[in-house]
Formats: structure tokens, sequence, C-alpha cells
């Protein structure tokens, strides 16, 4: 599954740009308040890969993630596009990508 790089952001090097999986906004039927909600979007940790840097992933064996796998990343690796942390597109090394979920 390929997806389109819709952050507007071109990778350089071995940066990776990831799309973060939607915060959640309740927990249980409890509405959580807006600043719970981007610490969780900070703190996120699965997302999409949607563009790599020229330069990305040259060192590693496979499993080599590719554009549109759904991977793991490192707990606060990288920064937002915008320094907004309701930014859904996080910039981030090749080296914080711990996984690929199957």
């Amino acid at each position: 599954m390929t997806t389109i790089n819709e952050s507007g952001v071109i990778p350089c090097e071995y940066r990776c740009v990831v799309k973060l999986d939607e915060a959640e906004k309740k927990k249980g039927s409890i509405l959580l308040p807006d600043d719970k909600v981007d610490r969780n979007r900070m703190a996120s940790v699965h997302g999409t890969l949607v563009a790599v840097g020229g330069n990305a992933f040259q060192d590693w064996r496979d499993p080599i993630p590719r554009v549109g796998d759904r991977v793991v990343i490192m707990k606060y690796a990288g920064q937002f596009r915008e320094a907004d942390p309701q930014d859904p597109y996080r910039i981030c090394n090749d080296k914080d990508i711990l996984a690929v979920l199957a």
C-alpha cells in the first residue's frame, strides 16, 4: 500500500516523515482535555511512513521500511512539521523507526 505524501515536506538525507495515528480524545465516555490529547499525540509511537530522504535506510538490512508501511517510532522522537502538537506529521531520523507492523 503506497500513500501520497500530503505533508508538504520532502525529507533530506536520512530523515523520514511519519503521519501519526489519531490521538485518543475520549477515555470511555469521558472527553479528555485538549492538553491531555496534545500530550498523548507527542508521545504517540504508531503511524504511517509517508516519505523518506535519499540516504534513509542505506545501512539497514531487511526488513527495510517502505513508504506506506505502518511503523512504530521512538516515543518523543523527531519534531512536528509545524511547532504544533496537533500536526499529524512528525519528521524523524531513520534510526527512530523501531519496527514495521505486519
